[in-house]
């Protein structure tokens, strides 16, 4: 490979990775939004308060500021509605059209404003990753065309993904909007994820893995298949806490588990079905793969993240929720579905690399 080639090739993957780490941090960041009730520190985007840099106090608002900024929300959602029925998503349209909750506009709270306004300037810092990565890919196009097509596809999708916040924000955080941007946030580390895989090939173009038995892999798909579900069942906990804090102003944290039912019966039971197989992937893993290999040593990151995971969901369910925990319990969840992806392009690396060899 050319020298210059290879220099472009390094500098994409090292803008690769820091956008990855900067995704993984804003994901931190959003849980800490959630769990310290922020999320609608800013009721207006992309603006706070109408402003680039939010007020410091309730003085600098108008006195009827809810009343503006709950009106502002209201023809926002009218239209989303519109679209949601254009598109033909007539039920989706109809519940935010009749969802009360929509209409209730929060007093104004300097340091719940200031959280999320935090929150959105890592976003934007993304935003610019982005365009630099997408920048960056397009030296690659005789290299490889996938990676700056894949490239302007991830640009696609943040900005997708920051339309989608502004309407979290006009529906005044309707849970499963959050679990919808939360699911765009996922899909957006694969897909960076991907694109950084591809360039390790690219540059390393007689790369190979061990020989893995494919039951090894399809053990894994499952186990990634089963770990998205896992999340949505959190995301529907992380909802009926979400309404039980509410309810009680935030108020006898040690009660709101026994107040959750099944939902979060389920979850907790799902996760000891996760880690047994995970264990069991783990065991070929180990078996079939040299100590220092990448797919060895991705897959001992990946047990030891899922137990860390359940490690936060026992302290979280025994010591009255945490809120430092809350954070920390999704950013879990979200690197193992980093990790999980991560093993499987490298496990299908080796399967085409076995094709080819039979072929030849």
């Amino acid at each position: 490979m050319k020298q210059k080639n290879l220099k472009n090739l390094n500098s994409f993957r090292r803008t690769g990775l820091v956008t990855v780490i900067a995704v993984y941090f804003l994901i931190l960041v959003g849980g800490i939004v959630r769990s310290t009730g922020s999320g609608m520190g800013c009721p207006d985007w992309p603006k706070c308060f109408g402003s680039l840099v939010p007020p410091t106090s309730v003085d600098q608002l108008p006195k009827n500021y809810q009343e503006i900024y709950l009106e502002k929300r209201l023809a926002k959602n009218e239209r989303f509605v519109a679209t949601l029925d254009k598109l033909g998503f007539d039920k989706a349209a109809e519940r935010i059209a009749n969802d009360k909750t929509i209409l209730i506009e929060e007093e104004f709270n300097a340091t719940k404003t200031w959280i999320e306004y935090i929150n959105r300037l890592i976003g934007v810092v993304i935003g610019f990753l982005i365009i630099l990565t997408v920048w960056k890919s397009l030296k690659l196009w005789n290299t490889d065309r996938t990676i700056p097509i894949l490239s302007i596809a991830s640009l696609v999708l943040v900005l997708f993904q920051g339309w989608i916040g502004s309407i979290v924000v006009s529906t005044n955080l309707l849970d499963w909007m959050i679990t919808f941007h939360m699911i765009l946030a996922l899909l957006l580390v694969v897909l960076l994820l991907y694109i950084n895989h591809r360039a390790f090939l690219v540059k390393y173009e007689n790369h190979k893995e061990d020989q893995v038995p494919s039951k090894v892999k399809w053990l894994l798909v499952i186990g990634t298949a089963l770990m998205v579900v896992q999340i949505v069942f959190g995301s529907q906990v992380r909802e009926e806490l979400d309404q039980i804090s509410f309810a009680m102003g935030g108020m006898m944290r040690d009660t709101w588990i026994d107040q959750i039912g099944m939902t979060f019966l389920i979850h907790r039971s799902f996760s000891l079905v996760l880690l047994g197989i995970h264990l069991l992937y783990f065991f070929w893993a180990f078996k079939y793969t040299r100590r220092k290999s990448p797919v060895n040593k991705w897959s001992q990151a990946l047990l030891l993240v899922i137990v860390m995971e359940i490690a936060t969901g026992i302290g979280m369910a025994y010591f009255a929720i945490p809120a430092f925990l809350q954070p920390v319990h999704l950013l879990l969840g979200s690197l193992i579905i980093g990790v999980q992806f991560v093993l499987l392009f490298q496990l299908r690396t080796q399967e085409d690399v076995n094709l080819i060899t039979n072929l030849s």
